[in-house]
């Protein structure tokens, strides 16, 4: 059906804003190269399962190591160059990434790679099946970045994105925190590229462009940064604009550029982040708490 469709392709990007959430949101380093990670996952997935004759479970968790990696020697990138230049260097990673996979002939070049439909208890894997799929994996990186808000390592990303130096000087190992929280995202994003592979039983490079970054970043931004409501809220948000709205389809990128520039003006906490306009009236009806405010983080972990 067609709402199934509409309803995986939002849970994939719910999937990759949670991932990103957990780099820009949680620690604060700023990256525009998210989709080669997810990029990453699914080729990586795609050669396993139609290349080596693996398993798709056993290739799912392989996808997330492979792009964890990858996303850990950012994470060792991020300890030398930060703020602007560190997502310049990411921009450099999105496009040298996606020219790996356009000028490889093992991974299809330009002509795509067709990948094998995975198959659950003896049959291959329907819609509806994706759907509950992207729907638990939803529900697991939900859990993980509420253990994560609520645990130390989540007081000191706090930390970190408030002030590195501050962090280093009350005992937080600012480059280890770093490098996990890379690798964490990125995991989850490879994780993400793996199932949109199989789902899609054919990949290719455009589908990762710089143009997905941007947008996986703006559902991060315009929905809240550094909350999972936030993350969720605006992957749905702009996941559902490109079918409301066909009539702009060409102009999506403009339009989604537009939406970051005001919100990062007018509104930088986004829609539903801590102590945005629209969260401080709704937040009492629903009993909403403060997870990493970005004020009182550091001094707690300091504690």
């Amino acid at each position: 059906m067609y709402e199934i469709v509409v309803s995986i392709n939002i849970g994939i990007f719910v999937l990759l804003a949670l991932s990103l959430n957990i780099i820009t949101g949680y620690t604060g380093q700023p990256t525009l190269g998210h989709a080669a990670f997810f990029g990453i996952g699914a080729y990586a997935a795609a050669v396993m399962t139609s290349k080596w004759g693996l398993s798709f479970w056993l290739a799912l968790p392989a996808a997330a190591v492979v792009a964890g990696l990858c996303g850990a020697l950012l994470g060792l990138a991020s300890l030398r160059v930060k703020e602007d230049f560190l997502a310049i260097t990411t921009i450099g990673i999105n496009f040298v990434t996606v020219a790996v996979f356009q000028y490889t002939p093992y991974l299809g070049a330009s002509f795509g790679m067709s990948v094998s439909k995975p198959y659950l208890f003896g049959r291959p894997m329907d819609n509806t099946a994706f759907l509950v799929l992207v729907l638990v994996l939803i529900v697991l990186v939900c859990l993980l970045s509420r253990r994560i808000e609520r645990s130390w390592m989540g007081l000191a990303l706090g930390g970190i994105r408030n002030n590195e130096t501050a962090a280093a000087s009350v005992g937080i190992d600012v480059n280890k925190f770093k490098v996990v929280a890379f690798t964490m995202g990125t995991a989850i994003a490879g994780l993400t590229g793996a199932v949109y592979a199989h789902y899609m039983t054919f990949i290719y490079s455009t589908d990762f462009a710089f143009a997905t970054s941007i947008t996986i970043l703006a559902m991060v931004v315009i929905g809240g940064v550094g909350t999972i409501r936030g993350a969720i809220a605006g992957a749905i948000l702009l996941g559902l604009a490109p079918e409301l709205f066909r009539f702009i389809s060409d102009y999506r990128m403009l339009v989604y550029g537009g939406l970051l520039v005001v919100m990062m003006r007018l509104q930088p906490q986004g829609l539903l982040g801590e102590d945005s306009f629209l969260w401080r009236r709704i937040a009492p009806y629903l009993g909403g708490r403060k997870g990493l405010s970005r004020g009182g983080s550091l001094s707690r972990a300091g504690e």
